[in-house]
């Protein structure tokens, strides 16, 4: 099963079509009556004028040196914005030091690995939503969720994934038990899906809270003896049991900037 794709933006500049405007004003690049035709040249435009015509029409510059080196998975359009359906997951400090002593020992498979900056469990795939779709989208999630009851799941197993153009690779601990309740959450997340003509979720989803990522498919490096090796740091952790128990009680929806909030019954 792969982990959900993340998702970004990408653009071109616009200088091109500014400076042709600059070129296309009147002013004093135009000739009097009777005067003999200029030879035909092309000047250059100064940079006062150039900025007259920002890129107001464009999004930011698709660099992915930007985004850690991650690759966009479609491509930025003006009103399109990427959106994305999770449970989030809150880490306290016992679950950040069971991170600390899994991501050093995990590094030393693949140095490039870098710890998540926040942690959930993906019940969509990231999609696109026209801009005026968002909150009709969102109040058909909230109708849909209003009486699914909290629940409490376990993710103690380790396990490696990818997206899935294989360019990123996650280590993530994956749901153990709640699978059931996760699932109907996701029924109830693509009956929506269906009803605005996006992709619904996996078939057979490894419901999982990813760790650590890193560009590229590492997996060759880290299946195996680093595996086993994280998931006996996990079994071996003070508590752990309880720790990677978890209530499940609301789900979120991010859109582009925006988030919202649906809790559980």
């Amino acid at each position: 099963m792969s982990a959900a794709p993340l998702v970004g933006y990408s653009s071109s500049g616009s200088e091109d079509e500014a400076e042709a405007e600059a070129r296309a004003r009147p002013g004093a690049g135009g000739r009097h009556r009777g005067q003999s035709p200029l030879p035909s040249q092309r000047l250059p435009v100064p940079d006062s004028v150039l900025h007259m015509f920002p890129g107001t029409e464009e999004g930011p510059e698709d660099d992915s040196a930007k985004h850690g080196g991650r690759v966009r998975t479609f491509p930025h359009e003006r009103g399109n914005w990427a959106t994305h359906v999770y449970v989030p997951y809150e880490a306290k400090e016992d679950f950040l030091e069971l991170l600390d002593a899994l991501l050093p020992h995990a590094q030393t498979y693949v140095p490039r690995l870098v710890r998540m900056e926040a942690f959930h469990l993906s019940l969509s795939q990231s999609v696109v939503l026209r801009h005026h779709w968002i909150l009709p989208f969102v109040q058909a999630l909230k109708d849909r969720l209003a009486s699914f009851p909290r629940f409490c799941f376990t993710a103690n197993r380790v396990k490696i994934y990818t997206n899935q153009e294989k360019t990123r690779t996650f280590i993530g601990l994956e749901v153990t038990s709640g699978h059931t309740q996760f699932l109907d959450l996701v029924s109830e997340v693509d009956r929506v899906m269906e009803e605005f003509d996006l992709t619904t979720f996996y078939q057979d989803p490894s419901f999982h809270i990813s760790l650590a990522w890193c560009v590229g498919d590492a997996r060759l490096q880290l299946d195996g003896q680093c595996l086993r090796e994280l998931q006996a740091i996990v079994d071996e952790f003070e508590d752990s049991e309880i720790l990677l128990r978890v209530l499940a009680g609301q789900v979120r929806c991010k859109s582009g900037n925006k988030f919202f909030s649906m809790p559980l019954k």
